[in-house]
């Protein structure tokens, strides 16, 4: 079975996410679902490191440590997939539809980011907050600054990957189910359940229902975000 320790330490920086980013990013087609995914999140951790090395955050311990493991869920994910074994149900749908023609690149970017938000982001911070002997609260501002730098790249991915106006009137529906949800209303969420799961960690089993009951939400989203458009 994959294990988080298999992947960056907290002590390699977010450098070495970077590199494993890139390495992933090359083994895939450019149209790969995956990959579309892929591409963002680099394009995300990049600027996260260029703010820790540039004294953007607050607290470079804390903002490095959560960024890495925020990363070792999705790469846990990828493992899982390239092992034959089943990713968190959060994952499932983007690496079902990856190779799905009718889904534009748009739709498999925000299901990537849905997933990696929703559900892992929520667990990197409990992971963090257990490595560092810390309260959620001691991580509120280096999460708040991460999600800073995603709310803004979000805009960025809509404009970049949406259809062009020559095809507005196909890509209606699709407007449609993009602008149903927001990376912003996804963030908050995750602040919530991280919280909710750091107050459940001294009972281990609602603890482990409630993070289940997580994934399988996020996943459904996912799923719904993933409908074909053409």
């Amino acid at each position: 079975m994959t294990r988080l320790t298999e992947f960056p330490a907290p002590t390699h920086g977010v450098d070495a996410v970077v590199r494993a980013l890139r390495a992933l990013g090359a083994q895939w087609p450019p149209g790969d679902g995956v990959s579309v995914f892929n591409r963002v999140y680099l394009t995300v951790t990049e600027r996260v490191g260029r703010d820790v090395h540039g004294g953007g955050f607050p607290d470079r311990r804390a903002a490095t440590t959560l960024a890495v493991l925020f990363a070792r869920r999705y790469l846990v994910a990828v493992r899982a997939v390239q092992e034959g074994e089943r990713p968190p149900a959060c994952w499932q749908p983007l690496f079902q539809f990856r190779r799905h023609p009718g889904v534009r690149p748009v739709q498999f970017a925000l299901a990537g980011v849905n997933a990696h938000i929703g559900h892992d982001l929520a667990l990197a911070v409990v992971d963090t907050c257990r490595t560092l002997a810390c309260e959620p609260a001691d991580l509120e501002d280096e999460f708040d600054r991460v999600g800073e730098l995603l709310v803004a790249l979000e805009e960025q991915v809509r404009e970049e990957l949406m259809p062009g106006p020559d095809l507005l009137e196909l890509a209606d529906p699709l407007t449609h189910l993009v602008g149903a949800w927001s990376l912003e209303r996804a963030r908050d969420a995750a602040w919530s359940s991280a919280r909710c799961l750091w107050a459940l960690r001294r009972l281990p089993e609602l603890g482990d229902e409630t993070a289940a009951r997580l994934d399988a939400a996020v996943g459904l989203v996912s799923r719904c975000l993933l409908t074909p458009s053409r």
